[in-house]
């Protein structure tokens, strides 16, 4: 078992994976002044980043993260189970490592996939 599927198909494990939990709600206080809060939805956002990966690797990840939506399967820090949702991937960064040998290292990988 991977750490991380997009599509059913197993990815790199990432250098770092951050799991955030954020409650869409819509909140505003009354004529009293106590606050009311109505929670819409749960949401999850992976942090994700890769320390290095191949030039094939690379390709392959942002490949799996460049439809709009797609499916990911990670294990839940609240529930502990694995989980899948609906995803999709914000701005993605990645850093040149060096040029060797006609072949580029890439490092310092990054981006978020927020859940649907």
């Amino acid at each position: 078992m991977s750490v991380l599927k997009i599509n059913g198909a197993d990815v790199p494990a990432p250098s770092s994976l951050i799991v955030g939990i954020m409650d869409i709600s819509k909140a505003e206080r009354n004529a009293q002044g106590t606050m009311i809060i109505e929670r819409i939805a749960t949401k999850r956002k992976l942090e994700l980043s890769w320390s290095y990966l191949t030039k094939d690797e690379l390709s392959n990840l942002l490949n799996k993260v460049s439809p709009v939506f797609f499916e990911v399967t990670y294990t839940d820090p609240q529930t502990g189970v694995l989980r899948t949702g609906t995803f999709y991937c914000g701005d993605r960064s990645v850093g040149m490592m060096d040029y060797n040998n006609g072949n580029i290292r890439w490092k310092d990988i990054k981006f978020n996939l927020i859940e649907r």
